[in-house]
């Protein structure tokens, strides 16, 4: 089960990342059609923010699971393993609680935009819940992917493993 969570949150990390590739492609065409060619589009600036609100949710699990979360590492990197394990702890079950929190509330607004039919008010109207489902659906996404990670931190896996480092 926690290979197949790691998989996930792996591939959505690498879906976040193409997502992220065309928001920067979408707002180029933009900015062309409307500053080039005098001819803006309908879409761009609303699909662009709808796959960055989504690449933005689905991408937290992915950088849990490399460890590169935003953290400070100037205790973390003089701590004995034990304290590492306490503070690692510690700051995944802030996470976790984090987690609930935002899945109980965006199932909520989630819920509300589907039973009231919300839509966006511009031109393509797309429903709220197209976007607000990110919300509750990244963050079980990452309370899994952080149950993952704090039983690792215990059973021998990944105890005392520095933060990997990615090259672009």
């Amino acid at each position: 089960m926690f290979k197949l969570i790691e998989r996930i949150s792996e591939f959505l990390g690498h879906l976040a990342a193409w997502m992220f590739f065309a928001v920067g492609a979408m707002i180029t065409y933009e900015v062309v059609a409307r500053y080039v060619f005098l001819a803006p589009t309908t879409w761009a600036e609303e699909i662009s923010e709808f796959f960055q609100i989504w690449a933005t949710y689905l991408a937290a699990a992915y950088v849990l699971k490399h460890n590169d979360l935003i953290r400070i590492t100037f205790l973390l990197d003089r701590a004995k393993p034990g304290l590492r394990r306490l503070l690692e702890s510690i700051s995944l079950l802030a996470i976790a609680v984090f987690c609930l929190v935002a899945i109980w509330y965006g199932m909520e607004i989630l819920l509300e935009s589907i039973e009231q039919n919300r839509h966006s008010a511009t031109i393509l109207g797309v429903p709220k819940w197209a976007t607000e489902s990110a919300i509750p659906l990244g963050a079980l996404m990452l309370l899994m992917q952080a149950v993952v990670h704090f039983v690792r931190l215990f059973d021998g896996s990944n105890r005392d493993q520095p933060a990997t480092t990615h090259s672009a």
